[in-house]
């Protein structure tokens, strides 16, 4: 399989599928995969016709982790750039204001858990299986873990996780708050192109924000304010709002990024 095979790409409307295509490993993730996955979100975030994005794995994995075949001991100025490929993808998905969405089916170890929970939304089968595996080889986890994984379960439970490597089920999952939705078994990709077919018709402007809001360090409840007020006065003089407004005053379903739409 050669390296432009690794990612898979699809339009579904305003939706772009993100595939992660190494079927044979379980989409464990090598070098060409990080360069690969990173170029596809990038394009998705440069293109004005998608308004969201859905990131899954091909064949009923989602991903299987590093590609430790591919790993050996080296001095650190060797392996810089392989780590800081793998957080290329990471700021990727964090860097867009379009919303992404994670669907969850079967294995998602390491970097395949860090890969989901970079997501702003994780849709996950039942029957997925969560483990933040980095201490198996003796390494301490990347990709946004040590943000995005006690923001979601806490630190305190985020620390168990990531020292013992405990493997967590699609239910529990969902009701520890590791993931946004739970689907039978088969389901996930179904329902997460439902979830962000929903988002993609969402303001983007607004979204955006949000993004952008509740990403990087906490910020002091005075800074808050003031940054609301300012995303807040920009988005009323959007295109977005006029719409929002004028829909509600016609008792109708507002249109919202008409601008974007008609730039694509």
């Amino acid at each position: 399989m050669g390296d432009e095979a690794t990612v898979l790409v699809e339009d579904r409307g305003a939706v772009r599928i993100v595939t992660l295509n190494r079927p044979e490993v379980k989409n464990a993730i090598n070098l060409a995969l990080r360069h690969a996955l990173a170029d596809a979100i990038e394009a998705a975030d440069a293109d004005p016709g998608v308004r969201a994005i859905v990131l899954t794995g091909a064949d009923g994995a989602f991903c299987s982790g590093g590609d430790i075949a591919t790993m050996q001991r080296a001095p650190r100025h060797e392996t810089t750039a392989r780590a800081q490929a793998a957080q290329r993808v990471v700021r990727a998905i964090w860097h867009t204001p379009k919303p992404v969405v994670a669907a969850v089916e079967g294995p998602a170890y390491g970097a395949g858990t860090a890969l989901a929970l970079a997501c702003d939304r994780v849709v996950a089968a039942a029957d997925a299986t969560f483990a933040t595996t980095f201490t198996s080889v003796g390494l301490a986890g990347d990709m946004g873990i040590f943000s995005s994984l006690p923001t979601r379960v806490g630190a305190a439970r985020a620390r168990q996780m990531l020292m013992l490597g405990t493997k967590v089920g699609g239910d529990e999952a969902g009701a520890v708050g590791l993931v946004d939705r739970v689907t039978g078994a088969g389901e996930a990709l179904a329902a997460a192109l439902e979830d962000a077919a929903r988002l993609a018709a969402g303001p983007p402007l607004a979204l955006g924000v949000i993004k952008q809001m509740l990403s990087g360090e906490p910020r002091h409840p005075l800074a808050v304010l003031d940054l609301e007020v300012r995303n807040q006065t920009m988005l009323w003089d959007s295109d977005d709002f006029a719409e929002g407004v004028s829909a509600f005053a016609e008792k109708r379903r507002p249109v919202f990024g008409a601008t974007t739409t008609q730039e694509s």
